[in-house]
Order: C-alpha cells, then sequence, then structure tokens
C-alpha cells in the first residue's frame, strides 16, 4: 500500500503543474552472498581466549538439577522480561511504557510470548551441552529488580557431560532497553573440545492479524559492511540467507518495535535467517572454535529490545537506527525526525509540531514556489500567441518549434521555470511522509478535539474532507497551460486525493492540510502581485 500512496502523491504533485511525471522507485537491496566459515584455532578466533589453567577433572550437575526448568524474572523501570533455565532464553518481554490500544482499556504491549513453545529466543548452543534436545542451566538468581541508573547481572551456568564449563550472564539497567550478554566457555579437561557457539534469535514468520497498523513492517533487517538490508519473510521461505562480511547487527522488528543482537569485537562471525517449522530464525555462529586443555573463550554481544526511537536507537551505536526504514530520502527524513522530536519537547504536541515544521519548510521554499507561480503565470500570457503559432504552422511541426522557442526567447520565459522549483521539493514531501508515517513518537499521541491518534485515521473523516476541498482551491487559483478537458480531469484529483486520505494517519492529513492552506496564501499573494503589475 505504501508503495502506491508515494506513486500517487508523486504523480499528483508533478500533473499539478502540468510539465513532468515522475515515478519512484523500489530500493533495490544488495545481500551479501554466503560465505564459507573457515576452521579457526583459538589464537585466530575474534573474541578472547585466555591463558591456560590447570586442569581439573571433568565433573557434571545431577541428572535432575539439569533437568530442573525454572523462570527467572526481571522488572526494570521500562520491561518485565522472564528468562528460562532451558537454554538460558528469553521467555517474554512486556513494555511498561506503551499500551497495545489507545484509551484505559489499553494494555502493556506484550512485545515477546513464547510460553506456548519450547522455541526460546536469544537461546546459546554448544555441542554437548543439550540433553534429549535442550541445555539447561543453573541460575544466580530467580528474581532481579533493577531501578533507575542501576544494573544487575544473572549469571547463568552450565557443566556440559565432557566437562566443559559454560557461563552466560545477562547484564540488565533499570531505564534503558539495551541488555549485555556475555558468554564465556572454560575447558578444565585433560582433552581437546572442538565446537561453535551458536545464539538463536527466534521470531513469528506469520504476520499476526491484530494491530495491522503496527504490522504495516514485519520482518527481520541486517546491517554489515554492504549496508542495511531488510529480507522479506516469504524470500525467507523458500531459501536460507547468509551474512558473513562485516557483520554488526541484526534483529527483527515491526513498524514501531525492534529486537535486536548488536555485535562486538567480531564474537559472532556469520549469521543465517531461515524459516524454522513456522518460526523465523536468526542463527548467529562464532565459526569454528578449537579449545585446548584449561584454555577459556569469551565474547560478547548486546541486545535491544524496545521501541524504534531514533534517539534511542542511535545511543546503542553502530548506525541501528537504519533499522527505522526512510527509504531512499533518509537523509532527509532523519533531520526532519529529530526536528519534530525537537518541537514537542518545547510545545508538548506533536499535531502542533507538524503545523511548525510544515511552515519552516513553506518558508524556505517559498522563493522557488513564487518563481514556479510566476513563471506559470507568464506562460498563460503566452497561451494566445501559442495558440497563433499552432494554427499557422499546424502542418510543419519543425517550424512550430522554431516558432515556439524563439516566442520564448524574446518574452524571456523559461517553459521549465514552474516545473524544476517543485522537483526540487519533492524528496522533502516525501522524506517527511516517511518521517511522519514510521514515527513511533505520532503513536497514540493527541492533537485536539476528536483526534486523539496521530498515527490513526481521523474517526470522523473531517480533515481528509477539509483537506479535499482545500486542494481544490489549490487547483482553481493555480495557473495552467492545459486544454479545457485536462483542466476538467485535473479536477478530480482532490476527489480521489479525499478517499486515499481517508484511512490515512491523521498526522499526515494534518501536514497535507496545512500545506495545502499555506499555498492557497502564497498563490492569492502571487495574483494580487501580478494583477497590480
Amino acid at each position: 500500500m505504501e508503495k502506491r500512496v508515494l506513486i500517487a502523491i508523486f504523480l499528483s504533485i508533478a500533473v499539478m503543474y502540468g510539465y513532468s511525471t515522475l515515478f519512484p522507485q523500489s530500493q533495490t537491496q544488495n545481500v551479501q552472498p554466503p560465505a564459507p566459515s573457515s576452521p579457526a584455532s583459538p589464537q585466530q578466533a575474534p573474541s578472547s581466549l585466555q591463558a591456560p589453567l590447570i586442569p581439573a577433572p571433568p565433573t557434571s550437575l545431577p541428572e535432575s538439577r539439569q533437568l530442573h526448568v525454572k523462570d527467572i524474572t526481571i522488572e526494570t523501570d521500562v520491561y518485565s522480561a522472564v528468562i528460562n533455565s532451558e537454554g538460558g532464553a528469553l521467555k517474554k518481554l512486556v513494555l511498561k511504557q506503551f499500551k497495545d490500544i489507545l484509551g484505559n482499556n489499553g494494555k502493556e504491549i506484550v512485545l515477546l510470548n513464547l510460553e506456548s513453545s519450547p522455541r526460546f529466543t536469544i537461546s546459546t548452543t554448544y555441542p554437548g551441552f543439550t540433553q534429549n534436545g535442550a541445555a539447561f542451566y543453573t541460575s544466580s538468581s530467580d528474581h532481579l529488580i533493577v531501578k533507575g541508573a542501576d544494573k544487575k547481572a544473572l549469571e547463568l551456568s552450565l557443566i556440559s557431560a565432557n566437562g566443559l564449563r559454560f557461563k552466560k550472564v545477562y547484564t540488565f539497567t533499570g531505564s534503558g532497553y539495551d541488555i549485555s550478554l556475555d558468554h564465556s566457555i572454560s575447558n578444565p579437561s585433560l582433552s581437546k573440545q572442538e565446537g561453535e557457539i551458536a545464539l538463536l534469535l527466534r521470531n513469528r514468520s506469520v504476520k499476526p492479524k491484530d494491530d495491522e497498523g503496527r504490522y504495516e513492517v514485519f520482518g527481520p533487517v541486517t546491517h554489515s559492511d554492504t549496508g542495511t538490508i531488510f529480507d522479506d519473510i516469504s524470500d525467507l521461505g523458500k531459501a536460507e540467507k547468509s551474512y558473513s562480511k562485516g557483520l554488526k547487527w541484526s534483529g527483527f522488528g515491526d513498524k514501531y518495535f525492534l529486537n535486536a543482537v548488536i555485535l562486538k569485537n567480531n564474537s559472532f562471525t556469520t549469521l543465517s535467517l531461515k524459516d524454522s517449522a513456522g518460526s523465523l530464525e536468526q542463527r548467529f555462529s562464532s565459526g569454528k572454535l578449537v579449545l585446548e586443555p584449561g584454555q577459556v573463550y569469551s565474547s560478547s554481544c548486546s541486545l535491544y529490545i524496545g521501541p524504534k526511537d531514533i534517539d534511542m536507537l542511535k545511543s546503542q551505536g553502530h548506525n541501528l537506527e537504519e533499522a527505522i526504514d526512510l527509504g531512499w530520502f533518509s537523509i532527509i527524513a532523519k533531520p526532519l525526525l529529530h526536528s519534530l522530536k525537537l518541537f514537542y519537547s518545547y510545545l508538548h504536541n506533536y499535531g502542533l509540531a507538524i503545523i511548525v515544521i510544515t511552515i519552516i519548510l513553506k518558508i524556505i521554499f517559498f522563493p522557488l514556489t513564487n518563481k514556479s507561480y510566476k513563471s506559470m503565470k507568464e506562460m498563460q500570457k503566452l497561451q494566445p500567441k501559442m495558440q497563433e503559432l499552432k494554427d499557422k504552422f499546424k502542418d510543419d511541426r519543425d517550424g512550430l518549434n522554431r516558432s515556439v522557442m524563439e516566442l520564448y526567447k524574446t518574452h524571456k520565459v523559461n517553459p521549465l521555470g514552474g516545473c524544476l522549483p517543485m522537483v526540487v521539493q519533492i524528496p522533502v514531501f516525501f522524506g517527511l511522509y516517511k518521517a511522519l508515517m514510521f514515527s513511533i513518537e505520532l503513536r497514540h499521541a493527541p492533537f485536539y478535539f476528536w483526534i486523539q491518534d496521530l498515527s490513526a485515521k481521523d474517526p470522523y473523516y473531517i480533515t481528509p474532507v477539509i483537506m479535499g476541498a482545500t486542494m481544490f482551491i489549490q487547483q482553481k487559483m493555480t495557473p495552467t497551460n492545459m486544454d479545457p478537458l485536462q483542466a476538467k480531469m485535473m479536477l478530480a484529483l482532490p476527489v480521489v486525493f479525499t478517499f486515499m486520505f481517508l484511512n490515512f494517519p491523521s498526522g499526515l492529513v494534518l501536514y497535507w492540510l496545512v500545506n495545502n492552506i499555506l499555498t492557497i496564501a502564497q498563490q492569492a499573494y502571487i495574483n494580487r502581485t501580478f494583477k497590480d503589475a
């Protein structure tokens, strides 16, 4: 739907000024082909290997203790989470500061809920760790409460049947959505051990039926040296994809929220994505490790599980803010999104912030649009002479073209003068469109009166109807060089746009409405200037 909307807006802007029709192109994504991982010795491994320890005889936990499955609960200021001793994995995470629907009946967003499935996310595997297909850990605590800037760690440990000692440590911050995750494997045995650590991020592959607005964007995103790639879930159902060159992070997100694993110091070197039994599996691998007797391997990464807030994502580093797909015009959309948040910090209303941004953009582009309208007025004055030339050279196309160009030269009129200034503004229009469409800040953000959610449609369709009326007035005031039939066809555009905008987020409708009103005022000023002249 979004591509069709962008094309419709693009075409309408171009057609209104009667000179060119521009089509936006779909973004091409270059996927890095899989590269085979080569065996590496501990000295070549990307993470650290400590000096040999004094060998100790292998030991293992009693089977009854290993098979004891329990939940560990974590409470912070911004979320509550459940980690299961099976796989040391994340079982459930609920965001405390976001509701699923607007109003008093809204419930906290359940970002992850895998209680009904044994396939938990952020689980870690290594050869020899599993019993009956699962790895069971003991934990340093059954319950953590973390507040404000405090940090607390949860240590999960495991001794495998072949004597390896494994530790998995989560470190939580009270006020943040970032979680540190450290792994270590020690080999106190007398024999060499080989294998690879795999960290599994699992998500649903099928688009949920509830909260359709949230799932307009839904799928995995990966960032590496080759750029940011948004994979299509349907493609992953047909074939597995792999990445290995300069891997930085990978995650899974919808329109407003993201689960991501951020790699540090090449802790994991390869990533594979596939549809596994109906759920999307992102498998991070360390590559082959060889642990000599007494050696320790350690690695670290971090998790981000929370909102797609551009400032929060940017604070994580590694260009995590690129998980927000702002399209071709992201270089414009990002500053506009930051500006939106800046004005909100003073106005405390995102609707007012949108209006201020629209006014500022109109002021910035006033000289260009002023020049455009003046050029159209000059062209309109030449229409009688143009018609005379058409009648005179109706059977001589080359002669008509030469005469028309001579007419433009004599009256110092540029036939493209009305179009080019508007083309310059189109990237800004699309950048703002993207910034408003995918901004979590507008989610459940009220404006005034009946508009209580700028990310949702106007419940009474009042603003789209007013927007259509202002578009009609704007067209009637805009000078045109079209023949009468084309002009009548153009009058259908306000009707088309009105129906198209009925289900648009009210924040976008507000922008377009204010922009139309300002354009009408500008056109009235230009028309009066020409009349006085």
